[in-house]
């Protein structure tokens, strides 16, 4: 959990700087954007009024990671086919939707046992904990989705970042949560597990984002003669590359996120 925060936290601190840049840009107002011009377009004024620099890869979005389709139940299934539907699927929630397939609530093992626990107690609440047994007491009572889900349900849209959705998960602290149109209507379901592997990369994943990078700025034959091995987040680097070409694929590599050292053995030529 404590990685899965940080890979969050870092995501967003970018962005903030990002946004904070762009202000910046345009004299400390934020740019309008134009629902037609490219995104890249829309941070600080068109391309050719920027110094140039090289692109950042763009950050991952909700309906790149989310699954589709997603399990749900009508607000008139029973609590019992809820059991059956949590058990088939697997999960420990699932949306609960209107007659328009829009998201109105959510339903989990833990409103089901609430209703098993209360109904088979024959303990009242005391004084404490009088607001929860009226809750309690009440999900008890419910026959069906309707009755038993939690309302309002937490949903995100599919074209919001990987980030803002893994904030929304960790804030609310939810495994699985519904995506859904503009409209309301469900369109998928992103895990937190599905989250986390967007936020933070692998040793794979480093080891291809490095060999691009050295891939964008060296010829055919210093390609070729450079070798890239991580392990845990450490780099190694061997082989043979020009001296300022090893200076910029040093200092990139170590400002990569999750890249814990980097090991330059290269030969300079």
């Amino acid at each position: 959990m404590l990685r899965y925060l940080g890979a969050v936290a870092t995501v967003s601190a970018k962005h903030a700087t990002a946004e904070s840049q762009e202000t910046c840009a345009t004299g400390g107002r934020a740019p309008t954007p134009s629902p037609t011009a490219p995104s890249v377009q829309q941070a600080g004024g068109p391309l050719a009024q920027r110094p140039p620099r090289h692109p950042e890869p763009e950050a991952p979005l909700v309906r790149d990671v989310m699954d589709v389709p997603a399990a749900s139940v009508g607000e008139d299934v029973p609590c019992r086919d809820i059991a059956r539907v949590l058990a088939r699927e697997h999960v420990g929630a699932v949306p609960v939707v209107d007659a328009d397939d829009r998201v109105v609530g959510v339903v989990s093992e833990s409103d089901l046992l609430a209703k098993v626990a209360f109904a088979a107690s024959c303990r009242r609440p005391g004084p404490v904990g009088m607001l929860r047994g009226r809750r309690l007491h009440e999900k008890a009572r419910a026959e069906t989705a309707a009755d038993l889900m939690t309302s309002p349900a937490i949903t995100v849209l599919p074209g919001a970042t990987v980030a803002e959705a893994a904030w929304l998960a960790s804030l609310s602290r939810l495994k699985r949560i519904p995506v859904t149109d503009h409209g309301g209507r469900l369109v998928g379901v992103v895990r937190r597990d599905a989250l986390l592997a967007a936020l933070i990369r692998d040793d794979e994943r480093i080891r291809k984002e490095i060999e691009t990078k050295i891939q964008s700025f060296c010829s055919p034959a210093d390609r070729d003669a450079v070798t890239v091995t991580v392990h845990d987040g450490v780099v190694e680097l061997t082989g043979r590359m020009p001296r300022a070409a090893t200076a910029r694929l040093v200092a990139e590599a170590e400002d990569m996120d999750d890249v814990v050292e980097v090991n330059n053995h290269l030969t300079v030529v």
